[in-house]
């Protein structure tokens, strides 16, 4: 597996050869810079550390500043593993869109938008009382029954109800690379990719 750290741009759509729009991701994808490799002799398992986006020193703890300052690199903000790397790397080297290619299947892992404390209509789309019979005039939103009375007297784990919704890891499997604009570090993917605009993203490449 290799990749790429990013940040999510925005959307906007493509025409494919058939004439068809298909609404793309626009991702700044690079370059990032290779900070750590980790072995099995010595942690345990094999994987390569990239770090993107220049971040200024005086924002930087002296730890993470001699971190950086191993791989000949300014801080940065946004730091994450690779495990099974298909190249060889060294400390310093400097990875670009050039991992991609146009029309082959990437994953996208990001974080997805925070909506706060939401209720089941909006979290899990429970639909209400239907007609509204009986004079239920205001059970249009409820959750309804949450279970038993006398046993077990308690709700079971994992019931659908109101709670904080989103913030969460979520990863996309299988987005096709519709482009790539090497000269702004730019990757265009066709669909959604969680979080909102400016969010950081790791783009995942399965050979």
């Amino acid at each position: 597996m290799s990749g790429l750290l990013g940040k999510k741009i925005g959307m906007t759509s493509i025409y494919d050869a058939n004439g068809k729009n298909i609404p793309c991701t626009v991702i700044e994808a690079g370059p990032c810079v290779v900070t750590q490799i980790r072995s099995k002799e010595v942690d345990g398992y094999d994987a390569i550390q990239l770090a993107f986006d220049d971040k200024k020193e005086k924002h930087t703890t002296k730890a993470l500043q001699g971190h950086f300052a191993k791989a000949n690199a300014a801080p940065k903000r946004f730091i994450a593993e690779f495990t099974r790397f298909e190249e060889r790397k060294q400390f310093g080297d400097i990875l670009t869109v050039d991992v991609f290619k146009e029309g082959e299947y990437i994953d996208v892992v990001g974080t997805s938008k925070g909506k706060g404390f939401q209720g089941v209509v909006k979290r899990h789309g429970f639909s209400g009382v239907g007609d509204a019979t009986h004079g239920q005039h205001n059970r249009l939103r409820a959750p309804g029954s949450l279970g038993a009375s006398s046993w077990p007297s308690r709700v079971f784990k994992g019931m659908r109800m109101a709670g904080r919704m989103g913030g969460k890891r979520v990863k996309l499997i299988n987005l096709q690379v519709m482009k790539i604009i090497p000269e702004k570090n730019l990757v265009v993917v066709k669909g959604a990719v969680p979080g909102p605009n400016n969010s950081y993203v790791k783009l995942e490449r399965w050979s």
